[in-house]
């Protein structure tokens, strides 16, 4: 029975034999698709992790629109490297430390957040030059390689001296361990870097930018049609598909899985069991809000035409 989905990669068959709950349940996990982009950041963040200590340590600014999936190449990253605990020796072992940015760029919520991605539990109610004395020592023990922090644009909701005092601390814990820094963020994280030319002069930057219709979106459109679990083969490598997906999600790799994990479980629910252009038109399908304000836009302009 297996053998009769051969429109699907060989890993994923025996999803399609799966009850429509189960594949729908399938479908809507978390999972990590290996995408040029992200592959590339990926190398680039290893390249880091490898690099020997000196005085001057290189740091990468890894940004771009809301939703091309940031937060998910880092976590990636962090759980190719994850820690490690010798019981022997005692000694945990993190190569890799990813940090959220807090709200505003206190220096005390700041190294709050560093020791708690670290897994440190007693920290509350301590004052700055304690907390920095104790988040360099762990990271110092812990044999950090790299520090990650994401979302750094939430920087700029701070004043100008919060500002330029968060920097200060990053520069410090780079030039003080000799490990390099990953910021990442939205275009405004390009320009909270910036805000001190001293510490951007040491980052090179990777921009993920939007999908187009051309021959990596036609892979990604095939890669989809050989992993959801549909019983009959969808028609996803046509320029129509694209062309839809495009316009409804303008290209951010978020939207675009979400879109594709919503249309797939309407041929499910349906029995449809296949994707093509018209799936994407369907009045039932509860879209992501940006590829709804996409159609409602769409039919603004039919009517007017109309009228």
């Amino acid at each position: 029975m297996i053998d009769a989905y051969d429109h699907l990669l060989p890993q994923y068959r025996e999803f399609a034999l799966l009850p429509d709950g189960e594949r729908i349940e399938w479908l809507r996990r978390d999972r990590w698709i290996s995408l040029p982009q992200a592959e590339m950041a990926l190398s680039r963040l290893e390249d880091l992790l490898t690099y020997p200590r000196r005085g001057r340590m290189p740091c990468l600014l890894l940004f771009g629109p809301t939703g091309m999936g940031k937060s998910e190449i880092l976590n990636r990253f962090a759980q190719l490297n994850s820690s490690s605990y010798d019981k022997r020796a005692g000694i945990t072992n993190m190569p890799v430390v990813l940090v959220q940015m807090p709200p505003t760029p206190g220096e005390a919520d700041f190294y709050a957040e560093l020791l708690m991605a670290m897994h440190y539990a007693q920290y509350e109610n301590l004052r700055v030059q304690t907390l920095r004395s104790l988040a360099r020592r762990t990271l110092s023990e812990y044999g950090a390689r790299i520090l990650i922090l994401d979302e750094i644009d939430k920087m700029l909701a701070g004043t100008g001296r919060e500002q330029r005092l968060f920097l200060n601390a990053v520069r410090f814990l780079t030039n003080d361990l000799m490990i390099p820094i990953v910021c990442a963020g939205t275009e405004d994280a390009r320009i909270a870097v910036l805000t001190d030319p001293n510490l951007a002069d040491r980052f090179g930057a990777i921009e993920l930018t939007p999908w187009r219709n051309d021959m990596a979106l036609r892979q990604l459109m095939v890669s989809f049609a050989g992993l959801l679990p549909l019983r009959k083969p969808s028609a996803l490598d046509d320029a129509a598909v694209r062309q839809r997906v495009l316009a409804l999600t303008q290209g951010v790799t978020g939207r675009i899985f979400r879109l594709m994990e919503v249309v797939a479980i309407a041929a499910i629910r349906k029995g449809r069991e296949m994707i093509d252009a018209s799936s994407f038109d369907d009045d039932d399908l509860l879209l992501p809000l940006v590829s709804m304000q996409v159609v409602a836009n769409s039919r603004k302009v039919v009517r007017r035409r109309a009228a």
